[in-house]
């Protein structure tokens, strides 16, 4: 049952506004809850402005470095969905991960705590799960194997420790594999389904790194959109860790044979195995019962519908580091920065 307060909210910051979850939830907000206001910040590093909705008030801001705080005043929800998600990549750029990640996260709960914000959202990752033992359950223990994880895990925890010791609700989600319209498939280091459209649309294979037996579960937005919602506005949610997202598990050589399907046609290349976990399979279970998750789309039907919006967008130069801040054990796919 929703939280018996939950019309009388008026003001809603979203960090991340211009990228996936920040975009298509301000345009849920503004479609289904009209009587709020959303405040929008965003560094512009990784999401476009045109795919922020109008009405929203936006700001482009760093998150790790700018003054924020003014904005929180009055907030009653905030939803932190802004981070730097290339978790392959962050052994390589282990100060900009923590920067962007962790130093940014610091920063949003310092602006929650100043402003007694209703809720403070914060999207984690299943990276923190590490290898573990599939499926992750929120109450397994993390064990992240790269910097990106061990990012988010930190993040989680101080949040918590901002709830025991200032009294900050909160509700951190664990989503995985999130995609769909207004994803940036334009960054060679995230987003693989992404990463094969533009890599179709400029006539070049799918790269799989090794064989492509590692399991994932892809997980469509529009599905996501009403449980996020939720877990900033219904009390089962409060103080809770929540698995989100599909439990439909694909290997990811299956899920590049979906997308073939989808555009009718493609060629896939085997690159270098990477570090990275081989299964990466969540539970469902808590957000069906404190969320109401339904898993509606396949991700046949979630590709069509993105692979189309893929084919109107511009062409835009895919997004390559110049210099990596570690260059010692660098994937050969990822030296020629091309």
């Amino acid at each position: 049952m929703l939280s018996s307060n939950i019309y009388a909210l008026k003001k809603i910051i979203i960090t991340g506004v211009a990228g996936l979850l920040g975009s298509r939830m301000a345009e849920w907000i503004i479609a289904n809850q009209p009587n709020c206001t959303i405040i929008g910040i965003d560094d512009l590093s990784g999401g476009y402005k045109e795919y922020v909705p109008a009405g929203v008030d936006f700001h482009q801001l760093d998150l790790s470095k700018d003054a924020i705080a003014p904005l929180f005043e009055g907030a009653d929800i905030v939803y932190h969905f802004a981070a730097y998600a290339a978790e392959g990549l962050s052994p390589f750029i282990r100060k900009y991960n923590y920067n962007s990640n962790l130093v940014a996260t610091a920063n949003v709960v310092n602006a929650c705590i100043e402003h007694n914000i209703g809720r403070l959202v914060f999207t984690s990752s299943m990276a923190v799960y590490g290898h573990g033992k599939p499926p992750f359950n929120e109450a397994d223990q993390p064990s992240p194997i790269d910097p990106y994880g061990v990012a988010k895990y930190a993040c989680e925890m101080d949040i918590q420790i901002a709830g025991e010791q200032h009294g900050l609700e909160w509700c951190i989600i664990r989503p995985h594999n999130v995609y769909g319209r207004n994803q940036n498939i334009w960054d060679r280091y995230r987003n693989v389904l992404g990463i094969w459209m533009f890599q179709h649309i400029n006539n070049l294979p799918f790269t799989i790194f090794g064989e492509g037996d590692q399991q994932r579960a892809f997980s469509c937005i529009d599905d996501c959109l009403l449980p996020l919602w939720k877990a900033g506005t219904d009390d089962r949610a409060k103080k809770r860790i929540i698995n989100i997202g599909s439990w439909k598990y694909y290997s990811i050589k299956d899920a590049a044979e979906v997308l073939k399907k989808v555009i009718g046609n493609g060629e896939i290349k085997h690159e270098q195995a990477r570090h990275e976990v081989k299964d990466a399979l969540p539970s469902h279970e808590l957000s069906v019962t404190l969320l109401d998750y339904e898993d509606n789309t396949s991700l046949e039907a979630g590709l069509t519908d993105m692979w189309q919006w893929a084919k109107q967008q511009p062409m835009r130069v895919q997004k390559s580091w110049d210099n990596y801040e570690v260059e010692k054990g660098i994937y050969g796919f990822w030296k020629n920065k091309k």
